[in-house]
């Protein structure tokens, strides 16, 4: 079987690193940390550049100025992203902007994806912090009343919120099922507060107080939620596998060129030891990851192996929740005092790292959810 990557993925790649070339890791402090500072949005010339690349449409069919991509050819520019920690919204701009092109109807597809896929209009998810699997679980209630949605509750940590222009907000029914509402940044009855995550961004807390949403901004198809949550996991794998593989490169880097006894740090075994077993850590982040890009793509479901693709994302999320956290603790011991200044990279790739290892449910989460899915589906 050949495992290279296409000639238009490998384009993409080309066009990523291309646009981050000359992007260096963000290490202005957040306004949380730093009293009567302005709270930042993303990086907008960043993403402009994107745009003019054309990669906000990356996933997005050539009817609406897209590149007809897939969720692998997402994970490889999210890879190249997450080595400069962009701090742009591409990954749930994109999933969100698939899902929308999936499922929903006439009317919403015309209204966002142009728009999307030229970067001109901006989308968020208010996905939650955990694994997502149960609809009850969901913190936002919809209701049908006449022929429309009424939405009711509290969603925290919702990224990119206050500089996009429409949010995805997932909400359950009551009646154990999910649906999808697209609602714009200024829409009557949402607000939005501060809040800041591990790595310092900006996040938001997203209040809905009798939201109106007409049908054709809900999309209530089955699996359409899961779906998008998937896509959203695999990604965040792809950014937790670009920035390890920074940071490896930082740390090989570091101690090949400080000295102990006359001799560089990197020579010592001990030190040589715990770098190899970080690079099998992001091997086996890497080949999990592809793996559950490749079963989203193909969307074999169950059929396509002992397990449903969720089974695949679980995994991935488990190595790359993990893995990312050995690699930025190792490059942290093997940096010395240079990994506890505020002033150098490896601060900032480490707070990012954290960020990720728990954004869409922790390594443990993902193990319960793989246990279930095993206890359903026993390997014979």
């Amino acid at each position: 079987m050949d495992f290279t990557f296409t000639e238009e993925q490998q384009a993409a790649v080309e066009a990523a690193r291309a646009v981050f070339a000359d992007v260096a890791p963000d290490g202005v402090p957040s306004p949380a940390l730093t009293p009567g500072a302005v709270a930042e949005d993303f990086d907008r010339p960043l993403w402009a550049t994107l745009a003019g690349s054309d990669l906000p449409g990356l996933v997005l069919a050539e009817e609406y100025g897209g590149s007809g991509l897939d969720t692998i050819a997402l994970c490889l520019v999210l890879r190249e992203a997450a080595r400069v920690l962009a701090r742009v919204p591409l990954l749930e701009h994109c999933a969100t902007a698939m899902a929308v092109q999936a499922h929903g109807g006439p009317e919403l597809t015309a209204a966002l994806l142009p728009g999307a896929a030229r970067g001109t209009l901006v989308l968020t998810v208010a996905a939650q912090g955990r694994t997502g699997h149960d609809p009850a679980e969901l913190a936002v209630t919809a209701r049908r009343e006449g022929s429309d949605w009424t939405l009711d509750g509290v969603q925290t940590a919702v990224p990119w919120a206050h500089g996009s222009d429409w949010i995805a907000v997932p909400a359950h029914t009551g009646e154990g099922e999910a649906v999808l509402a697209l609602l714009p940044r200024d829409t009557e009855g949402l607000a939005l507060a501060d809040q800041y995550s591990t790595s310092g961004e900006r996040l938001a807390e997203l209040t809905l107080e009798g939201v109106r949403a007409p049908a054709a901004h809900v999309i209530d198809a089955p699996g359409a939620w899961e779906r998008l949550r998937q896509v959203l996991a695999t990604g965040t794998c792809a950014l937790a596998l670009g920035l390890g593989e920074a940071v490896l490169a930082m740390t090989g880097d570091y101690t090949g060129k400080r000295e102990q006894f006359g001799f560089p740090v990197a020579t010592f075994q001990a030190v040589a030891v715990q770098t190899a077993d970080r690079y099998i850590d992001l091997r086996a982040m890497e080949v999990t990851l592809w793996q559950a890009a490749w079963r989203l793509d193909a969307a074999t479901g169950a059929a396509g192996g002992p397990l449903p693709v969720s089974g695949d994302v679980a995994v991935a999320k488990i190595w790359a929740s993990e893995g990312v956290r050995r690699v930025v603790q190792t490059a942290q011991h093997l940096h010395g005092g240079f990994g506890a200044d505020t002033d150098y990279p490896l601060h900032r790739y480490h707070a990012w790292a954290k960020q990720l290892e728990l954004q869409l449910g922790p390594a443990a989460a993902h193990e319960e959810a793989l246990g279930d899915l095993l206890a359903a589906h026993p390997l014979g």
